[in-house]
Order: C-alpha cells, then sequence, then structure tokens
C-alpha cells in the first residue's frame, strides 16, 4: 500500500510541475484548444487569444536565446523531459509512467479537453482524479502495454510538428513492454532529423512546420503572422 501512495503523490508532482497548467475537463466546447505538444511530449497550453504556443516551447528549449535550437538543445530538452516522465528514477517508462502521461499530463493525446487555470485547481485535480492508470514495473515479467493510437492524425499529431499520435512511446516497446531511454532519445535523434530539412544543425520558428490546430486557428508562417 505505501508503495502505491508513494507512485500516486509522485504523480501529483509530476501534473503540477508541467507547464500549461490543467485546472478541470473541459464540459463543452469552447473552441479551438490552444494547445502545443512538443516533439518530445511535453504539452504547452495557452488561455484563448494567447499566441500559440509553440512559441513557449521554443522560448524554453533554446537556452541560450539566440533564436536557433541548435541539435544540443533539441536533444536536451527531450532528456529534461525523460526525466520528468521517468516517475521512479528508473532508466526506462513502465506503465505507470505512460499511464500517467496519457491520462494526466497530455489527456489531449486520448481525446481530452484541459482549460487553463490554476496551480492549486490543477494539484487538486491530478490528487482526486478518478481516472484508473495502469499500476507495473520495469522489472515485472508480464507488464501491461500501453494502449496506443493510428496513424491518422488522432492523438498529440495535431497539436504537434510530427504526424505522431503518442510522442513518448514513438520509440518503441523493448521485450518487456517498456520504453528505454536509449529507444526515447533515439526516437528524438529522428524528430530533429526529420525537421532540420535542410540539414543546417539548427531549427528557427520560422522553419517549423504550422501543427494543424495552429492551421485552423489561422496561423501563417513568418515571424509577423506565427501565432
Amino acid at each position: 500500500m505505501a508503495a502505491k501512495v508513494s507512485r500516486r503523490v509522485m504523480g501529483v508532482v509530476l501534473a503540477a510541475a508541467l507547464a500549461g497548467p490543467v485546472a478541470a475537463w473541459a464540459q463543452d466546447d469552447e473552441g479551438l484548444p490552444n494547445v502545443f505538444i512538443s516533439p518530445a511530449g511535453k504539452p504547452f497550453r495557452a488561455v484563448k487569444g494567447a499566441p500559440y504556443p509553440v512559441v513557449d516551447w521554443f522560448k524554453e528549449a533554446d537556452k541560450n536565446a539566440d533564436g536557433k535550437l541548435d541539435h544540443a538543445e533539441f536533444i536536451a530538452d527531450a532528456e529534461a523531459f525523460f526525466k520528468v516522465l521517468d516517475i521512479n528514477h528508473s532508466g526506462l517508462l513502465d506503465p505507470y509512467d505512460v499511464a500517467v502521461y496519457e491520462r494526466r499530463v497530455a489527456p489531449e493525446i486520448l481525446g481530452g479537453r484541459v482549460r487553463v487555470g490554476s496551480a492549486a485547481a490543477r494539484l487538486w485535480l491530478a490528487q482526486y482524479d478518478d481516472v484508473p492508470v495502469t499500476e507495473g514495473g520495469g522489472d515485472d515479467s508480464s507488464p501491461q502495454k500501453p494502449r496506443t493510437l493510428d496513424e491518422t492524425m488522432q492523438g498529440a499529431s495535431p497539436y504537434s510538428l510530427l504526424a505522431i499520435p503518442e510522442p513518448v512511446t514513438a520509440g518503441g516497446f523493448d521485450a518487456r513492454g517498456v520504453v528505454t531511454k536509449a529507444a526515447y532519445m533515439a526516437q528524438a535523434e529522428r524528430n530533429f532529423r526529420a525537421l532540420d530539412e535542410n540539414e543546417k544543425g539548427y531549427l528557427t520558428l520560422d522553419d517549423l512546420p504550422l501543427t494543424k490546430i495552429q492551421v485552423l486557428m489561422g496561423g501563417r508562417k513568418g515571424r509577423k503572422g506565427r501565432r
């Protein structure tokens, strides 16, 4: 019992620590969600009418603030998010870690809608949420494999630069049904190559494709038009 409580508390801390505060499930349609999910899988949310939050991700990842997200910064951004997701610091993402991510951190992946709100409300939701998560561990001989999604503009794809429905598990599972750090980071390398089409070794905001949501919101390429 103590172990389960500990894991639940860590899940609360994880949800509370991430950008894009989640206050409550949206009960009605309030228009297109102003949401961006980074190549590493981290969600960024902004209130209606605010600039599209791809800018928030870019500024966070561009550590030297030179307007260029180079390869090292891109990979470091992915590694930092892996550490957040790896609740037990085991060097892998087990079914519990993945379930916390999909159901509490980025519920948009499973079709959820969330609102931007206060940190206190976010923490309350994470602590008392009734959505079940799969218990499991990397050393389990038969862990339950997390549900994956179709490759057709579902899951995270509408909010992402790449058409990857589940960015955290995109690198694949090993024989135990877990995502290793090596697999996760290998996917980060593939993501950078896919975005760095001209092989410049860095990305700028203007280089990035628009997400599907960004297009529907009227976003345009270019410094003046990017939202």
